[in-house]
């Protein structure tokens, strides 16, 4: 089997599936014992147009494709638990496949520091179950669960102890500059490539600044990351070093595809407070589905007053997520700039969720 990342991630797939479908080949393997696997861990499958868009119409006519079915319990096996307790259930054909290998793209990740490497397996194709318990307080109120940040992350460590206790035989892991172009392919063992992918990044997502500042604006990273509010938030996230406590952000995204899924809004909706919001998740001990991308962006909210533009989504529907609607980007500039002051200072962040600012050179 080779894992690929599903829609929701901007990874060359027919770049990386030509040469490594090549040498499967070769190595005597016909196409009807190669698997490709989508690991769409919560996330919608992709078929039809949107596959072959994904990996290509060549390789969607040539290769069997099986997309991953998080809620699916019977097509997942359980492999016991983590040293802390998660209980592992990860998708039935990846863990009786003879070779693994799994692709991926590397830039930074709210909560899992980078992606990539690791995340493929879990929480790719990860059940439900899983992936509820990996995105549990108990790790996300971790100050080391952040972007950007591997050394001490609770969550990373636990996903590389998973895709270990799973098996794997060899992962090729790109990086990409803004235009999308490959900059790097770190290929071998599930760590110390994912690891030598990691530093490379770090040079191009990594920007000082010399302080925070009174605004910021920002995005969702465009397309496939910004169809919906729930993966827009990752560019809020990512923006919360660079502002001010009490400053504003100003975050611009298609929303194409509205909110999210039916369990996210419908929790997102619960309340006409984010605040109420919160407590009543952090007091129920009960872990709901996509609640997690809930608590992710209460912490941009804490810090800074939220802005959104889109095209997708209508005033209405973006007040029931928390943010202030705006119709024009420049309308929450001037906003932003003029409740702080003539010496207010902004900055700009054109990539989203790609850019993890880092002060003072910290």
């Amino acid at each position: 089997v080779i894992v690929l990342c599903d829609v929701t991630r901007p990874v060359p797939n027919a770049t990386l599936l030509r040469p490594m479908l090549d040498a499967l080949r070769r190595a005597g393997l016909p196409n009807e014992a190669i698997t490709l696997l989508i690991a769409t861990g919560l996330h919608r499958p992709n078929e039809g147009e949107e596959l072959a868009e994904l990996i290509g119409e060549k390789f969607a006519r040539e290769v069997r494709v099986l997309n991953h079915a998080g809620r699916d319990d019977a097509s997942h096996v359980s492999l016991g638990a983590t040293r802390s307790g998660v209980p592992i259930h990860l998708m039935r054909a990846f863990v009786e496949a003879d070779l693994k290998i799994l692709t991926g793209l590397i830039e930074p990740h709210l909560m899992a520091g980078y992606s990539g490497g690791r995340k493929l397996v879990c929480p790719g194709l990860a059940s439900w179950r899983t992936i509820r318990e990996l995105h549990s307080p108990r790790f996300l109120e971790q100050p080391s669960c952040r972007a950007g940040v591997l050394e001490g992350n609770p969550l990373h460590a636990e996903l590389v102890e998973i895709a270990r206790m799973a098996g794997l035989d060899f992962i090729v892991n790109v990086t990409l500059d803004s235009e999308r172009r490959v900059t790097g392919v770190f290929a071998g063992d599930l760590e110390a490539a994912h690891l030598a992918g990691v530093a490379h990044a770090r040079r191009s997502a990594n920007v000082p600044l010399a302080a925070p500042a009174d605004v910021v604006l920002t995005t969702g990273a465009g397309y496939p990351l910004d169809t919906t509010f729930y993966q827009t938030i990752k560019g809020m996230v990512g923006a919360i070093p660079a502002v001010k406590p009490g400053g504003a952000m100003i975050v611009a995204a298609s929303l194409s595809e509205g909110v999210g899924g039916p369990e996210f809004t419908r929790r997102l909706f619960r309340h006409t407070s984010l605040d109420d919001l919160m407590r009543e998740m952090l007091a129920s001990g009960e872990v709901e589905i996509d609640q997690w991308q809930i608590e992710e962006m209460a912490l941009a909210a804490r810090r800074a007053e939220l802005f959104v533009y889109s095209d997708g989504l209508d005033a209405d529907t973006l007040r029931r997520c928390h943010v202030t609607p705006i119709t024009r980007v420049e309308e929450g500039v001037e906003r932003a700039l003029a409740a702080r002051g003539l010496d207010a200072r902004l900055v700009v962040i054109p990539d989203g969720p790609y850019v993890t600012p880092i002060l003072n050179g910290a």
